[in-house]
């Protein structure tokens, strides 16, 4: 309230959908939801903005990104973690070819949470449950926007944790024609591993840590302070690459992330048209692979 003194409390998301004022509607609620409400809201003729996944199924997201067509009506998806520090730095050097052509690309988001989560929602057994669905959609996107759609797609999700109902961790793999991509999760790993480890036919890369963002906004700072978004020095990555005659080795400095691109992004797409960035026609790929995981 100190910060946002004119923000608006409801009892019911109808008082919401009925609200001509508002524009745009931001769902983040549970994931068996999404669709639901989304719906709801882009019939309402509002512009929508969805946590991951979109939806629970790639039904469901064809239904979704149809119906914004036909209302005319801006759909994204929270994918921040597409301007993450790290995700940033990795665009960067793949661009400029430091690695040479890629050849494989493993990447990890891990966490320690032996303990049940205490949101009951997110260990229940129902659409779109499990940490494929959760922390999946992030390391997919990212590996989507990199190397685009797959020739093949295999993986197996996993629980491991005492009492739980639901998949706490998965390894996934994407093949390409020269390369594979593995893209690996779990809440069982307390020691942290490389969250990029990525080869190629010049050199190689490799880097620990995650981007503050998160860990930024929890502890009171905001974007646009000085120190919001950047890395920890020692959290730099390692790369070691010949290009030509060049031989480069050492730390690579972490761009700063910034997930304000994302809202400035949705914004200019929804008042001026400017193209959208996360775009649902990719994010309903991800969810197909997803998909196909769950039922190998």
């Amino acid at each position: 309230k100190q910060l946002y003194p004119d923000v608006c409390v409801v009892s019911s998301f109808e008082d919401v959908l009925t609200d001509s004022s508002i524009d745009l509607v931001s769902i983040a609620s549970p994931n068996a939801t999404h669709y639901e409400y989304a719906k709801k809201a882009l019939l309402a003729n509002k512009h929508v903005l969805v946590e991951k996944p979109l939806a629970s199924t790639s039904k469901e997201a064809e239904e979704l990104i149809l119906l914004a067509k036909q209302q005319n009506k801006v759909l994204s998806v929270f994918q921040n973690r597409r301007f993450d520090s790290d995700f940033l730095t990795v665009q960067k050097i793949l661009k400029a070819k430091l690695l040479g052509d890629v050849v494989s690309y493993e990447v990890r988001y891990d966490r320690f949470k032996p303990v049940l989560n205490p949101k009951k929602w997110k260990e229940t057994p129902s659409p779109g449950s499990g940490i494929i669905y959760d922390l999946g959609p992030h390391i997919l996107d990212q590996a989507l926007v990199l190397f685009g759609l797959p020739l093949r797609v295999w993986g197996q999700t996993y629980t491991q944790r005492a009492g739980s109902q639901i998949d706490d961790a998965f390894d996934v793999y994407l093949s390409y024609e020269k390369m594979t991509v593995k893209l690996s999760s779990s809440l069982l790993v307390r020691e942290e591993s490389p969250r990029y480890r990525i080869n190629g036919t010049a050199g190689s890369f490799v880097k620990y840590g995650i981007d503050q963002q998160e860990d930024h906004l929890k502890a009171g700072l905001l974007p646009g302070m000085p120190e919001f978004g950047v890395e920890p020095a020692e959290n730099q990555g390692l790369i070691y690459s010949n290009i030509g005659d060049v031989v480069i080795k050492g730390k690579v400095e972490t761009e700063v992330g910034n997930w304000g691109l994302l809202f400035q992004n949705l914004y200019e797409a929804i008042t001026e048209g400017t193209e959208l960035i996360i775009k649902p026609e990719l994010v309903l790929e991800q969810i197909k692979i997803i998909e196909a995981v769950k039922q190998l």
